[in-house]
């Protein structure tokens, strides 16, 4: 079987959309429930960042953390205009997921 890497940049957000949170990961569904049960310290347990707006898929580490840091440096503007280009309406994106391994 071929081992095919895939990593993620992501963004969560709080209950009423008012924070957004960018992380990277290789393993979505794990970080996604990470940061919904909080059991992690930091940013988004502080901030209740339990909701997943938008994702995307990278093969390559280098590319998703080049990404992650171009996402960073953007205003919230820019920002919410990205979320808006695929999920306007700002539902939790894991809700319709269907999860893999």
């Amino acid at each position: 079987m071929i081992n095919v890497h895939r990593y993620w940049v992501y963004i969560m957000s709080n209950r009423t959309r008012t924070v957004l949170y960018i992380g990277v990961t290789n393993d979505l569904y794990r970080r996604y429930v990470e940061h919904k049960t909080g059991v992690i310290e930091g940013f988004t347990k502080k901030y209740r960042c339990h909701y997943l707006i938008y994702y995307e898929e990278y093969k390559f580490i280098e590319d998703a953390i080049k990404r992650e840091k171009e996402l960073k440096g953007w205003n919230r503007a820019k920002k919410e205009n990205l979320i808006a280009s695929v999920n306007p309406q700002k539902k939790d994106l894991a809700e319709e997921m269907e999860w893999f391994d």
